[in-house]
């Protein structure tokens, strides 16, 4: 089940960042700027352009997985169950990193809270969603419960586009560098 999850939002993913569909793809690079530890306020090292270039990858490689899942799902090699238990150690390392990154994010001024305040109804369900499908993930995770935790991962990648897609064209999201910074170099 897992190409199928993967070939899904790797698919839905490089499309909308490699298009850069409402300025998905600013809205990405700053999120990812915002989001990342010890970033500082400084120009971030890899442009939008690459970004696009790199999804474009994801937007190729997506359909050949999903199709090649569902496939193996047709033919019956493939299902629930289908992946490794995970180790203990691997679990508890998983949920610490996500608690760190959910505290990161949701502090007064990370990106998922300044999102929240600048949210309508679907960008807040969309957050909602988002944060619990992380939680779910790390849950199914340590339980072994594989097709929920594909369908976490499923649910919190596309509450997560429909946020990298909800912003209004032409708009970069509010980042904290100038747009100068976030050009297509």
């Amino acid at each position: 089940m897992f190409p199928i999850a993967w070939g899904v939002v790797a698919t839905a993913f490089g499309w909308i960042i490699a298009t850069d569909f409402r300025g998905a793809a600013h809205r990405f690079h700053a999120y990812s700027h915002a989001a990342t530890p010890f970033s500082g306020a400084g120009e971030p090292p890899l442009g939008v352009g690459f970004l696009r270039i790199l999804a474009g990858v994801f937007a190729l490689i997506g359909p050949v997985a999903l199709v090649s899942g569902l496939m193996d799902v047709w033919r019956g090699r493939a299902g629930p169950g289908d992946l490794p238990p995970a180790p203990a150690w691997f679990v508890v390392a998983e949920a610490a990193v996500v608690g760190a990154v959910l505290l990161r994010t949701w502090r007064r001024s990370g990106v998922l809270r300044r999102e929240w305040d600048a949210g309508n109804v679907l960008g807040r369900t969309a957050l909602a969603v988002l944060t619990a499908s992380a939680v779910a993930f790390t849950v199914t995770l340590g339980f072994g419960w594989d097709m929920w935790m594909m369908a976490s991962w499923m649910a919190g990648g596309l509450c997560g586009l429909i946020l990298l897609s909800s912003g209004r064209p032409g708009t970069p999201p509010e980042t904290g560098f100038t747009s100068a910074d976030s050009s297509d170099s």
